[in-house]
């Protein structure tokens, strides 16, 4: 079994303040200094519009509404109790010892928190499928997002998505869903 890392990427917010866009000062300035920061904590999906809002409002500067700052907060706090709620969910999460992923957990672990994509390699039946999804999430992967998981065929992205619900003591479509063409199951 063996893994490929791939360098990580800057964030988004690195990239917006990269972009050069005008910089506001005094208390606005504190204001979307914070509202960066906050929106790393916010729901993956959620972000990039987050992140257009707050590039617009620094954009605006100082002519930038109390209002419009203050519903930008506001939102950046609902994603942010959204993914708290997520993660609040994530359940106590076991893993089969006799399948080789397990046994690699650790170096796993150490590859997907360093890197933003990993290649595993590894035996028919060694645990790839059903335990690396369950590593990510105990990683806190799926809190802010998705996990996603790929399988050819319609019948077993149910099948493994119904094994790792049932691994996790869960139902089909509560923690863990499956989306196929037309069709979906989750939250």
């Amino acid at each position: 079994m063996s893994s490929t890392p791939v360098p990580a990427a800057p964030s988004a917010i690195e990239a917006v303040a990269a972009a050069g866009s005008r910089r506001p000062s005094g208390a606005y300035a504190r204001d979307f200094a914070d509202l960066s920061r906050r929106i790393e904590h916010c729901f993956g999906p959620e972000r990039g519009r987050l992140i257009g809002r707050l590039a617009k409002l620094r954009e605006a500067g100082e002519r930038a509404s109390a209002d419009d700052i203050a519903q930008l907060r506001t939102a950046i706090d609902t994603s942010a109790a959204r993914v708290a709620a997520r993660r609040a969910r994530v359940p106590t999460i076991t893993y089969p010892e006799d399948l080789p992923v397990s046994e690699r957990r650790a170096d796993l672990a150490a590859a997907i928190t360093a890197h933003p994509v990993v290649i595993v390699c590894g035996e028919t039946g060694s645990g790839k499928t059903t335990q690396l999804p369950k590593l990510c999430l105990e990683l806190g992967r799926g809190v802010t997002g998705a996990i996603g998981h790929t399988q050819p065929r319609r019948v077993a992205a149910r099948s493994v998505a119904t094994r790792i619900a049932q691994e996790l003591q869960s139902t089909p479509g509560d923690l863990v869903g499956w989306k196929v063409r037309f069709n979906e199951v989750s939250q």
